[in-house]
């Protein structure tokens, strides 16, 4: 195919290809943890509150590589530390403060970007630039790849409990709290890293999509996991060649592939498909 040949031909184009694999395998794997703890609004809430993180760490520092990812990480744990200080201590449920208080960090974000004059950088973080990877862009995200999926299959087990039957967890010794906050620690580094690939608005449809599929087709936790890897993996680095091929932004391709690949799951799923649903009843 010349036209794949030509794609090949160019740098960036491979480093975004295997940006798009290793993000895309990461996220699927860890989309598992989120489906299961049923827990996606929650997540989604905390890739909006990035925003504010990454337009201070660019006042503070400049914008490049490190003090973005800093400055995200900060955010998204200030965000999520303080929305459970709020429920705490007020009477206020914690998904409620999460909500006000990242779409008033956004906002906020919004704001101080556009007063220091990156609106182009803007767009990138909001709708992710994978194409304009660099080389260190790419071994970040391998590192952080490696690092996260290291750590959580080496927990797996320990995870699963603590998820599951934490009480039961708790009498055997197990670490509930910390691992519950390790989890969501490795979460959010994981949506960092994506960032640059499909944005803050979209990073969710990245990070939850590909699990949700496997569990409209299997019952097995394993597939949950590895399964949602493959798909993640396979949906990504497909959107980048289409993105090419097609001039497309590479970028909401990924999340609209994975989308069209769970609504043919949500119809055609032999058991909890809504074609079957309509034979049960029938």
């Amino acid at each position: 195919m010349p036209w794949l040949d030509e794609f090949l031909q160019h740098a960036f184009n491979r480093r975004a290809l295997l940006a798009a694999l290793l993000i895309g395998f990461t996220n699927g794997y860890v989309s598992a943890f989120i489906v299961l703890r049923k827990s996606a609004l929650r997540v989604g809430s905390l890739s909006h509150a990035l925003l504010p993180g990454i337009a201070l760490a660019v006042m503070v520092a400049g914008l490049t590589e490190w003090s973005a990812f800093l400055g995200a990480l900060f955010a998204a744990l200030f965000i999520g530390l303080g929305s459970l200080a709020v429920s705490r201590g007020s009477r206020l449920d914690q998904d409620s403060a999460l909500a006000i208080l990242y779409t008033a960090a956004f906002s906020g974000g919004i704001i101080l970007l556009r007063r220091i004059g990156v609106t182009q950088e803007l767009d990138h973080w909001l709708f992710g630039n994978i194409m304009g990877l660099r080389d260190t862009d790419l071994w970040t995200t391998f590192w952080i790849s490696a690092f996260a999926l290291t750590l959580l299959t080496a927990l797996h087990r320990p995870l699963l409990m603590v998820m599951f039957e934490p009480e039961v967890a708790a009498t055997l010794g197990v670490p509930v709290r910390a691992l519950n906050y390790l989890l969501l620690g490795t979460m959010i580094v994981v949506l960092i890293s994506s960032l640059q690939a499909v944005g803050c608005i979209l990073a969710l449809g990245l990070l939850v999509t590909p699990a949700a599929t496997l569990y409209l087709l299997t019952n097995s936790t394993q597939w949950l996991f590895w399964g949602g890897a493959l798909l993640g993996a396979l949906c990504a680095t497909s959107a980048i060649l289409l993105g090419w091929w097609l001039n497309l932004e590479q970028g909401p391709t990924i999340v609209l592939l994975l989308g069209l690949v769970f609504v043919l799951a949500f119809l055609g799923s032999p058991k909890y498909g809504l074609l079957a649903r309509l034979r049960k009843n029938a």
